[in-house]
């Protein structure tokens, strides 16, 4: 069977308990299609670069799915016709992650801290100020 990650992102006036709910259906349909869904991510609400569907921000979900295409492609349709779901993708990989995504790695991340003063750029330089008369 083939390995997918399937992404898809829910309207920002769902609940976190209905956008749950939407990632359960999808884990229905890809199991009683003979598909196997081996972690369900949800990145939280996060804003959109722009407005899709009047929304400005969405709920993130992702699926690792090891299944056939065929499963694929009705999952994807049953997609479509969700009015809750605004936009999705799924692309086929070589090997499914087995730790968090970069999405979840990119959280951790920022919960780290402040670096200090400056960060990683290094120490302050002092500007040099030109001449008042020239």
């Amino acid at each position: 069977m083939a390995l997918y990650e399937h992404v898809f992102l829910a309207r920002q006036d769902l609940a976190q308990a209905q956008v749950d709910a939407l990632a359960e259906t999808a884990t229905k349909i890809v199991e009683d299609n003979a598909g196997k869904v081996t972690k369900v991510e949800t990145w939280g609400l996060r804003s959109l670069a722009y407005k899709i569907a009047k929304n400005r921000k969405a709920h993130y979900v992702m699926l690792n799915i090891d299944a056939p295409a065929g499963v694929v492609a009705e999952l994807e349709r049953q997609t479509q016709i969700n009015e809750d779901i605004i936009r999705y993708m799924t692309v086929k990989v070589d090997e499914l992650e087995t730790g968090p995504s970069v999405m979840m790695r990119k959280q951790e991340r920022a919960e780290r801290g402040p670096r200090g003063d400056r960060g990683d750029r290094g120490p302050r330089r002092e500007r040099e100020e030109a001449p008042a008369g020239e």
